[in-house]
């Protein structure tokens, strides 16, 4: 597989180490795809001191938040779209529609009469240098209602609180009695926020300076990370950022050998190519670049071209190499999730992972999730996966780490934690393993019998 020198890949991933903690603390969510009422992921610790040294970050004096939350349930019960939820707010602030005409793109709960009228709530509460944000959004499929910053600087204040008025389509922006805003630039940044921006989006097209804005939108900026997918293409930036040293290729390499795949190198191949017009539509076709990357490609007369091979030891003595796409499912994904854990472990970032275990052997899983627990110490990962057995590993996980999902009654998600049960369903130290399996925590498909009614007639 080849990536280009030239090419700005589309992935959104830059990175900035800050000295402070940038935790996410909890998020709700409420009326969005499956979820029908509000449903929280909290990241506060419970008050067990198990595994602390491995678990717990500490981002002011007396805060305790958990590294890693493990979302369990069947299909269709809805992990991934509270990982979508997440991704939502994210994309909503950081790409702000230009035309107050445009729709707010989502699905409220449909299965209802009354909820695909009603608005969708969210909110979010994280630190970011140091500094504790809480941020609320009401909107719906045609403006944002309601919007809120708070800080906690040591105290409860608000920052902004914005209203929208649905029969000017115009939003009006308070400010909090500590900030200091020019009137002129409060007057600006309500111009720029159309009804169906955030306040927030509004800044990122507003030239003007606020320390508070400014330190949120870099968190949903460069904290966190759009969700991983089980068929998000990674190979790409993880290569490209091994190229530049952003990634440490021993991290990577490291992860590669631990893990048994007899895998003693990476090895980049540099070539120079002839930009030929075939070659110049088969980039054009497969890759999404602009009209100026296009064009500058036709003008080059040689291009530098790379290809990733993975160096085999065989029998000690032969080495030989192996294309990326010649690799196996599993090494192709682990070489991926090796970029990841470098940049778990050398920055503070938040990375939703939907599917963990996809194309993982569950021994590679424990070992990922291990490397990250005992390397990574300001960084925070969200995963959904049905790897139950996972839970028989009682010696490596909190209860207050594991979540579940459940579809209610009326097709809804309802989203609740393993620390949420009491000694009569799990006692401690027992299985959470064979109470799940069991059916004692919920969070499992209600299958019918094997026999398919095939008389049609």
């Amino acid at each position: 597989m080849l990536f280009l020198m030239f090419l700005s890949f589309n992935l959104q991933f830059d990175y900035e180490n800050e000295r402070k903690s940038i935790m996410l603390v909890n998020f709700s969510v409420q009326n969005f795809r499956s979820i029908k009422d509000k449903v929280t992921l909290s990241f506060e610790a419970a008050k067990s001191d198990d595994l602390e040294d491995y678990y717990i970050i500490k981002p002011k004096e007396g805060i305790r938040l958990l590294k890693l939350g493990l979302i369990y349930g069947a299909n269709a019960s809805g992990k991934t779209n509270l990982l979508k939820a997440l991704d939502f707010l994210r994309d909503l602030i950081m790409e702000p529609v230009d035309k107050k005409t445009e729709p707010i793109s989502f699905a409220p709960f449909l299965f209802d009469d009354k909820t695909p009228t009603q608005n969708t709530i969210m909110k979010i509460e994280f630190y970011q240098k140091g500094i504790k944000y809480l941020y609320e959004l009401e909107f719906n499929n045609d403006f944002i209602v309601k919007e809120e910053l708070r800080n906690f600087n040591p105290n409860k204040a608000i920052v902004f609180t914005r209203t929208t008025n649905k029969e000017n389509q115009l939003s009006k922006i308070e400010f909090g009695r500590k900030i200091e805003i020019d009137k002129s630039h409060k007057s600006t940044l309500e111009a720029n926020t159309l009804w169906n921006n955030t306040v927030l989006g509004g800044f990122l097209k507003t030239n003007i300076e606020s320390t508070e804005l400014q330190n949120v939108i870099n968190w949903f900026r460069s904290k966190l990370k759009p969700i991983v997918h089980p068929k998000s293409n990674l190979f790409d930036y993880v290569s490209d950022k091994l190229d530049s040293n952003a990634i440490d290729k021993r991290t990577v390499l490291e992860v590669l050998k631990k893990a048994d795949f007899n895998i003693s190198d990476i090895v980049v191949d540099v070539n120079e190519q002839e930009v030929t017009s075939e070659f110049v539509d088969l980039v054009s076709k497969k890759l999404k670049i602009s009209e100026f990357e296009l064009k500058k490609l036709k003008s080059e007369k040689k291009i530098t071209t790379k290809e990733l091979l993975f160096e085999h030891v065989v029998n000690g003595t032969g080495k030989y190499h192996l294309s990326f796409d010649d690799e196996s499912a599993g090494t192709q994904r682990y070489y991926e999730f090796g970029g990841l854990l470098d940049m778990l472990i050398h920055n503070e970032i938040i990375f939703p992972i939907d599917e963990f275990e996809s194309s993982l052997h569950p021994d590679l899983l424990k070992h990922f999730l291990l490397s990250f627990l005992v390397n990574s110490k300001k960084s925070q990962l969200i995963a959904t996966t049905h790897l139950r057995e996972l839970l028989m590993e009682k010696d490596i996980f909190r209860n207050d780490a594991i979540w579940f999902t459940e579809k209610k009654d009326d097709g809804s998600t309802d989203l609740f934690s393993l620390d949420d049960f009491d000694s009569s369903v799990i006692r401690k130290g027992s299985s959470a393993y064979n109470a799940y399996k069991a059916g004692k925590l919920g969070a499992t498909p209600n299958l019918s019998d094997y026999y398919l009614d095939l008389d049609y007639e």
